[in-house]
């Protein structure tokens, strides 16, 4: 293979392997965290992320590419335990974009940021040819502070931590494709783009100690996402397919679509392994969000090997693995 592929960027093992092989080496990154912390001599610690979005239709049901640019960035520092702060947002604008839709966006990117309680302090905005700009990529950077004490890593994952969840499964994916081919499902499937860091700050405040580490199952997936984490940790994870929690609707279109929604993508859920004498306490805050109502505990830790094990609802066990490229392109 000496081409990139769409695969490459669908969060499954081409995109991995990219990642791997030419990008961490050259760059001498040392984990594929979607967020860096850094170090600040005596003044502690940040962190900072960045990404890019190019999602199509860029306006979906629940949401637009604006308010997924800001929550996205969000989200990738909240789940490394930092309280999010400042965003910087890069606009690359095709010719004969509406401008009406233009308006629409930074609207929604304006509301979005205050929800979160982030600062947009920098940005740059750039013009291509018809044809070569899919309406508008955006591009964004976010910084946010480690309050002292907190250090999520996979390495810390234990044998018998518990799996957690914030939300139902795939909903994202399937707004965003029913959008772009036309489908019409009822009830209608809704985005769920939404900031995590009021909900994670709940958790952090009173349990920091008794999170191992969390990540946002955004590309790729629920199952991607504990893939990753069982091969960070190199422990075996099970998960039990009836505690996950997933909309029946959802549910329905994987499968008249035959696609599985542990691969489909999501925008507004998190994944938290923590310690087992934990996990009740945990799930109760998490409940006790608006963003977390739909939480469960869906799995445990149950060994070494970096596998991840589904048991299923008619009681059998598969392994899941991550696809080689993805169910659903231009997700996010």
């Amino acid at each position: 293979m000496d081409r990139i592929l769409l695969g490459h960027g669908s969060g499954g093992k081409l995109m991995h392997e990219l990642i791997k092989k030419y990008i961490a080496p050259i760059f001498e990154l040392p984990s594929l965290m979607d967020s860096a912390i850094v170090s600040l001599n005596h003044s502690g610690k940040i962190a900072i992320t960045t990404d890019s979005y190019t999602v199509s239709p860029i306006f979906f049901p629940g949401g637009d590419i604006g308010d997924l640019a800001i929550n996205g960035t969000v989200n990738d520092l909240a789940v490394v335990g930092a309280v999010p702060l400042y965003l910087t947002v890069g606009f690359i604008l095709e010719e004969g974009l509406a401008l009406s839709d233009f308006e629409k966006i930074l609207s929604s990117i304006s509301s979005s940021a205050k929800k979160a309680g982030v600062k947009i302090v920098a940005g740059d905005t750039k013009v291509v040819d018809k044809g070569k700009g899919d309406g508008i990529f955006i591009n964004t950077s976010g910084i946010g502070i480690i309050p002292e004490g907190v250090e999520l890593s996979p390495l810390k994952i234990e044998i018998g931590d518990k799996i957690l969840i914030s939300g139902s499964i795939g909903n994202h994916g399937i707004a965003v494709m029913s959008e772009r081919n036309g489908f019409a499902f009822e009830p209608p499937v809704l985005s769920d783009t939404r900031a995590l860091n009021g909900l994670i700050g709940d958790i952090m405040r009173e349990y920091s100690a008794f999170v191992k580490v969390m990540r946002d199952p955004t590309r790729g997936g629920v199952a991607t996402t504990l893939k990753e984490l069982a091969i960070e940790s190199n422990k075996n994870i099970l998960i039990y397919e009836e505690a996950i929690p997933l909309h029946s609707t959802v549910k329905g279109a994987c499968d008249l679509l035959g696609l599985d929604p542990l691969y489909v993508a999501n925008e507004g859920i998190f994944i938290a392994i923590v310690k087992a004498e934990s996990a009740k306490k945990i799930l109760e805050i998490m409940k006790a969000h608006p963003f977390g109502a739909e939480s469960a505990i869906i799995g445990e830790v149950i060994g070494d090997g970096g596998k991840v094990m589904l048991k299923t609802s008619i009681g059998g066990t598969r392994l899941v693995d991550m696809l080689p490229g993805e169910q659903l392109p231009r997700i996010c």
